[in-house]
C-alpha cells in the first residue's frame, strides 16, 4: 500500500517546483489525473473536457513534466478550477502517474492523458451510475473512440479476461476508459516504474488474474472517452512493447511454455503484417 503524499514538508517541495494546491482536500467521488509534457496542442481540450463534467463531484490533478512549450501557460489559465497542479522533472510517465495517485483523495480514480478527452459532459455521470447500481464492482471499462495512425477509428468496448492471458489488447483503454476504486488501487500498489511503456498492462494482469476482483463495462453505445492516435506508448515500437509485455507475464508467474508460444506468435503476426 502506498502512503498519502500530503505532509506539509512534501507540499512545500511541490510548491518549489511550481506546484500549487488550490483547494482544500475534500472527499469526492472521482479523482481525475492528467499527465502532461509538451502538450500545448491538445491539453486545453483535455482540461475543458474534464472541467465541463456535470452532476458529479470530482477533483482534478495535473502533473506536468517540466514542459518547454506553452503547456504550463495553459494549465495556469485554468488553475483556479484545479485542485492541484505541479510542473517538475520526473523519471518517466509512470513516475508522474504514481505521483498523481499519491495525491488522489476519492473513491474512484481515472487517468485522462493530455491528448485524450471525455466524450461529453456526462461521461463521469454515466460511469458513476454503474458504480452506484453495483456496489460490488472494483473497476469499470468505459467504451472509447480510439484513433490509430492514419486516423483509423475503432470503437472499443468491454474487456475479456480470458483473451488477456494471451493478448494484452483485450480491453478498451487506460486513458479515459478505465476507472478503478481507490481501495483496490492501494491494495495492488503503484505502477511498476521498471516498465517504461507497459506498466498499465502489469496492473491489468493483476486485476484480470484475480477472480475475486469484480469488474464491469459500459454498453457499446455508451461512449465515455476519446483516445487520440500517436500517444505516449506509440513512441516505443513493437520490440520494446513485446519485451516489456513478456517481462510482465514472467513477473506475474504465467506459465513459461505459454509465454514462449505467445512471444513467437506475436513475432510471426508482426512480420506477416509487414509483408502483406
Amino acid at each position: 500500500m502506498y502512503k498519502k503524499y500530503h505532509s506539509l514538508k512534501k507540499e512545500k517541495s511541490f510548491i518549489e517546483h511550481g506546484g500549487k494546491r488550490l483547494k482544500k482536500l475534500r472527499k469526492c467521488q472521482f479523482s481525475i489525473i492528467t499527465i502532461a509534457k509538451n502538450a500545448d496542442k491538445t491539453i486545453e481540450r483535455t482540461i475543458k473536457s474534464v472541467l465541463n463534467q456535470k452532476k458529479i463531484k470530482f477533483e482534478y490533478i495535473i502533473i506536468d513534466g517540466n514542459s518547454k512549450d506553452k503547456t504550463l501557460e495553459i494549465i495556469k489559465k485554468y488553475s483556479s478550477k484545479l485542485d492541484y497542479w505541479v510542473s517538475m522533472n520526473d523519471r518517466g510517465i509512470y513516475n508522474a502517474m504514481n505521483y498523481g495517485l499519491k495525491l488522489a483523495n476519492s473513491k474512484v480514480i481515472c487517468f485522462v492523458n493530455s491528448d485524450d478527452y471525455f466524450f461529453n459532459q456526462y461521461s463521469l455521470d454515466k460511469v458513476n451510475d454503474y458504480f452506484e447500481k453495483n456496489k460490488k464492482i472494483d473497476f469499470l471499462f468505459g467504451t472509447v473512440k480510439r484513433y490509430y495512425l492514419g486516423n483509423n477509428l475503432i470503437i472499443k468496448s468491454g474487456f475479456d479476461k480470458k483473451k488477456f492471458l494471451y493478448n494484452f489488447d483485450a480491453q478498451t483503454s487506460h486513458s479515459t476508459g478505465f476507472f478503478i476504486k481507490s481501495k483496490l488501487q492501494k491494495k495492488i500498489g503503484l505502477y511498476d516504474e521498471k516498465f517504461k511503456c507497459s506498466a498499465d498492462y502489469d496492473l491489468f494482469f493483476k486485476i484480470f488474474s484475480n477472480p475475486r476482483i469484480v469488474g464491469s463495462n459500459t454498453k457499446k453505445n455508451e461512449i465515455i472517452g476519446v483516445v487520440s492516435s500517436g500517444g505516449f506508448s506509440s513512441k516505443f515500437g513493437f520490440w520494446n512493447h513485446l519485451i516489456e509485455e513478456t517481462k510482465i507475464r514472467i513477473k506475474n508467474n504465467q506459465n513459461y511454455f505459454l509465454i514462449v508460444i505467445i512471444f513467437i506468435n506475436a513475432v510471426v503476426k508482426y512480420y506477416l503484417k509487414k509483408l502483406s
